[in-house]
């Protein structure tokens, strides 16, 4: 009976005891226990299989049961003292509670009482300070009366002293007196609508007009606009008017300054008028020296009239130039016939020396109408090659390697600059036609100078040297360019960019290709002259020594002319204005330049080519079916050898300056020899297997030889580049591939497909009945292999074509010059 009562306490606790995983895990931090039976998911039946693992461990379950019995007693002895301990804790709290409000009500009591207290020491304050505030606010009123009133009889007495000052024309104390009165009228800017105060101000405003009238009419007395003479020296009575000027209107001191410079210049227009002699451009200097005495005369008269901010000195000259800018302009367009490139010239170049002039004396700060204020300069370019040039220095001495050079800082701009020969850039159409002249002279002088000294022998300096005309040239070019700078840096610089074009690309075509030695073959290597002769056991035509060397000379021209015109273009773009910089490009030149250097290293490679085909064309005539043992290289070999060790030397030596194109003659000579000996390799048949052991030590010495061609005859041992060397590897290995497949033994004829699929990787039947016609099989044979080849080819990948093939979608070199030497069969027959 006690345990169903214990079973059914047990069921109503766990069920009253069902806590939230929240809660549990709250619990299981704040009392960490390690105890199973503290587990949120005890179970009863696991914890007893643990107590009791085995049938043996049943035995004692007594003491187990007396343990656990002794710690439900120690539970409950803590559970009960627990609760007692919580007997009196509601009790207690509430005693605190009711003890707290009680201190609250009287900390309340005690913050009002004392915010009280404050109210009344606040009230006591004003009480006590309502007198003094009063006398402050008294005195404040006071001083502020007394100051105006002080401010007044200034004023009213000012205002009476400055009208009799006028009248008396007392302007040096008038300009002290002035400014103080116009101060003094501000404080009552306020009161204007009093009417002694608005009467008063009236009366100043009064006397600055009857002021700005009088100093007018003084200036219209002392210079006036129709005077037949100058007046003796300066004023002291307009010096202090000038003073006055200053406080006025600005209007009246524009006015004074304009009529002053228009009566100090009405001299110059009469003399220099444009029906006079001297006002042509071959007497332009007569002008800038009236104006260098006008300005010392000014300066030793009127110096010390005019206050110094004014500028009056840099007014003149800039009032000047603007005059001068439109009765040059003028008098041009009236005999714009007249002027020839030389007077022009000579007319800008004084012009733009007196600019300079101009910027040394002055600072450009009238130029914006604001006397006194600097013109920011221009942020410094480290890198400009021109500046000696720009500063008047003699461009036409220095050399044109000076175009990569670089130079010291460009000065600031010349504020002054384009002032007065702005008004020349209409008439810089006669300096670029005269430009065009003389560079088509120059050319033509180029070439009569070319045909007399003739090309550039070997064995001497100017063997493969850069051509001089070239350098002249571009000094020339250099020359013109800064020149025309300094004229304009607009439209006429595109003018002359527009006429540097056109003769590069005459230069290169009539003193670089014009002179190249003619070819007996084109690029394409078949013309009918080349048919119609018969030379397959003599030698071809070939360049001599000093033609390779015209050749070389006129590559490294090209090569020369090609990077100074990349640097001509960045200087043009320097000079001219920044919205023209897009319409420079010398492009289409440096492509001509580029195709002058290919067409050169072709002619190199064509001759050299040339001179290996005889000895190429006997190898393929050699008997390789009856050869009986192997000995040294062939004769044919020793023939290659020789016309290469002639040859490379000498391109080398003089395409020492330009190596990258030495190297791209070694590379192209190599794509055009290795597969012409491929070539010629299959036109030996039948060959035998003492031939074939022949032509592949044959082939090993050429490959040796082409691998050291870069260097081939020279004391200096150069590892020759590692795109150079794959090229020759990869050519010479396919031939030595062919020649070891050829030796290969045909049966079994499965064994010999495969082999040869592995060697060459070549899947195209017509080379591999080439292979079959040099181990001389017969046609029977050759068509079950054929039939083999095909059947032993590799699939195809998908969306390839249906032909057989394995790497080569292109004809190969082999395959290409076959066709031709087939073409070459056919027009022969024809012919």
């Amino acid at each position: 009976m006690m345990e169903e009562e214990e079973f059914e306490f047990a069921e109503d606790l766990e069920a009253i005891l069902h806590l939230t995983p929240e809660v549990q895990l709250a619990i299981e931090q704040v009392f960490p226990s390690q105890d199973p039976l503290d587990r949120a998911d005890f179970n009863a039946v696991e914890y007893i299989n643990t107590l009791f693992p085995t049938e043996q461990s049943l035995a004692n379950i007594d003491d187990v049961v007396n343990k656990i019995r002794l710690k439900i007693r120690r539970l409950d002895d803590n559970i009960r003292t627990v609760v007692r301990g919580q007997t009196n804790v509601g009790q207690d709290g509430r005693q605190a509670l009711e003890e707290a409000q009680i201190a609250i009500q009287q900390l309340f009591g005690k913050i009002k009482d004392i915010k009280d207290k404050a109210e009344k020491s606040e009230q006591m304050v004003k009480e006590i300070t309502r007198d003094i505030k009063q006398l402050d606010h008294a005195k404040r009123h006071l001083t502020t009366s007394i100051t105006t009133l002080n401010h007044l009889h200034m004023l009213a007495g000012g205002v009476d002293s400055l009208e009799a000052m006028t009248r008396k024309r007392q302007y040096g104390e008038v300009a002290n007196l002035l400014q103080g009165v116009v101060n003094v009228l501000e404080h009552f800017h306020k009161y204007m609508g009093i009417p002694q105060i608005r009467q008063l101000s009236e009366r100043v405003k009064a006397a600055q007009s009857e002021l700005g009238t009088q100093i007018l009419a003084d200036f219209e007395e002392a210079f006036p606009s129709q005077g037949s003479k100058r007046p003796g020296g300066p004023s002291n009575v307009l010096r202090d008017a000038c003073l006055v000027a200053n406080v006025l209107d600005p209007r009246i001191k524009q006015e004074i300054i304009k009529k002053f410079i228009r009566q100090h210049l009405s001299e110059y227009l009469v003399l220099f008028q444009e029906n006079q002699d001297v006002a042509w451009l071959d007497k332009i200097d007569r002008r800038y020296a009236w104006i260098k005495r006008q300005l010392v005369d000014y300066e030793e008269k009127y110096g010390r009239m005019f206050p110094e901010e004014w500028c009056m000195t840099e007014r003149i000259a800039v009032e000047f130039c603007h005059i001068t800018r439109v009765e040059l302009a003028k008098v041009m367009r009236t005999r714009a016939k007249e002027i020839e490139v030389k007077l022009l010239l000579f007319a800008i170049q004084r012009t733009t020396n007196f600019e300079g002039l101009l910027a040394k004396r002055f600072t450009g700060c009238t130029l914006t109408d604001a006397p006194g204020q600097k013109r920011p300069e221009s942020p410094l370019d480290p890198t400009n090659p021109f500046l000696e040039d720009e500063a008047g220095e003699d461009v036409g001495t220095e050399k044109d390697e000076d175009l990569a050079k670089p130079r010291k800082p460009k000065a600031p701009d010349n504020p002054f600059h384009g002032i007065v020969s702005k008004c020349f850039e209409p008439h810089l159409y006669v300096y670029i036609e005269s430009q065009d002249k003389n560079l088509g002279e120059l050319i033509d002088r180029f070439v009569a100078d070319f045909r007399a000294q003739g090309p550039p022998k070997a064995g001497t300096e100017e063997g493969g040297a850069v051509l001089p005309s070239c350098a002249d040239l571009f000094v020339y070019y250099k020359r013109c360019m800064v020149q025309c700078s300094q004229l304009s840096t607009g439209e006429p610089m595109i003018a002359l960019t527009t006429i540097f074009q056109k003769f590069l690309r005459e230069y290169a075509w009539k003193i670089l290709s014009g002179n190249l030695p003619k070819s007996s073959s084109n690029s394409g290597g078949l013309t009918i002259s080349s048919l119609l002769k018969e030379k397959e056991g003599s030698e071809a035509a070939k360049f001599t020594v000093d033609e390779l060397c015209l050749i070389c000379s006129i590559l490294s021209t090209a090569e020369y002319c090609l990077a100074t015109t990349q640097q001509l273009e960045e200087k043009l773009k320097e000079k001219v204005d920044k919205v023209l910089v897009e319409r420079i490009n010398l492009t289409g030149e440096m492509d001509t330049f580029s195709t002058v250097i290919s067409n050169s290293i072709q002619l190199l490679v064509q001759d050299l080519d040339a001179a290996c085909d005889p000895a190429l064309t006997a190898m393929s005539k050699m008997p390789w079916q009856s050869v009986e043992h192997v000995g040294d290289q062939s004769p044919y070999v020793t023939s290659i050898i020789m016309h290469i060790k002639q040859n490379v030397p000498i391109i080398r030596d003089n395409l020492a300056s330009t190596r990258k194109y030495f190297t791209q003659f070694c590379i192209k000579f190599t794509n055009s020899f290795i597969p012409k000996f491929i070539n010629h390799l299959f036109r030996c048949k039948p060959i035998s297997m003492v031939g074939a052991e022949q032509l592949l030590l044959d082939t090993h010495s050429l490959k040796t030889v082409l691998l050291d061609l870069p260097s081939i005859g020279s004391q200096v041992l150069r590892k020759a580049p590692a795109s150079y060397t794959k090229i020759v590897v990869k050519g010479m290995t396919r031939a030595e591939m062919i020649l070891k497949v050829v030796m290969a033994p045909h049966e079994p004829p499965v064994v010999f497909v495969d082999n040869y699929i592995k060697l060459l990787a070549d899947g195209n039947p017509e080379t591999f009945q080439k292979i079959l016609d040099m181990k001389g099989l017969k046609r029977s044979e050759q068509s079950s292999m054929l039939e083999l080849f095909r059947q032993r080819l590799p699939t195809p990948p998908s969306g390839a074509d249906g032909g057989p093939s394995l790497s080569f979608s292109a004809p190969t070199p082999e395959q290409e010059s076959s066709r031709i030497r087939k073409l070459e069969k056919l027009i022969k027959k024809r012919l």
